[in-house]
């Protein structure tokens, strides 16, 4: 019996570390290549029970990493792609990908496996700071969304009783 429960909580605890490594390769390369970690971000864990518990927009959770204070001037759009093009291995799929020669910014979002609910991640370069945020969505709401965003708008906010 023992044997049994230890077997299952390494499955769980494998599955549950190998679901998030896009998010925490993306984090851990920022933090290598600028030397810098992400800020805290108080109550962070209890916006995201709250996410957990209320699923706006068909949200289950969600990951937030920020970074401030980046040491560059102009970032290497080529190196960034390079990068960013590595997490597409894994199971992500490139959605989009924008660059801004005016602003120096660049934005990469990519999804996940399709399945009752998915994963959107979300990385942003600018200047002197990124961001990384991955969503865990419910997919049929993610599609009722992007279908009609204010439709879907409309119909969760009127479920939740709320205008």
């Amino acid at each position: 019996m023992r044997s049994r429960l230890l077997v299952m909580f390494l499955l769980m605890t494998g599955a549950a570390w190998s679901a998030d490594w896009e998010f925490d390769r993306v984090v851990h390369a920022v933090e290598h290549q600028y030397g810098v970690g992400h800020t805290h971000i108080p109550l962070m864990g209890v916006a995201n029970f709250f996410v957990k518990v209320a699923r706006p927009g068909g949200a289950t959770g969600f990951k937030l990493a920020v970074f401030e204070n980046l040491d560059h001037d102009r970032q290497d759009f080529d190196d960034l792609d390079r990068f960013m093009d590595g997490i597409s291995q894994g199971g992500m799929h490139r959605l989009l990908r924008l660059h801004s020669n005016d602003s120096g910014e660049a934005t990469y979002i990519y999804l996940g496996g399709i399945g009752h609910t998915t994963k959107m991640l979300l990385v942003t370069f600018e200047r002197h700071e990124a961001t990384v945020l991955q969503v865990n969505l419910n997919f049929e709401a993610l599609m009722r969304m992007l279908s009609d965003p204010l439709k879907g708008r409309r119909d969760y906010c009127c479920a939740n009783g709320s205008t």
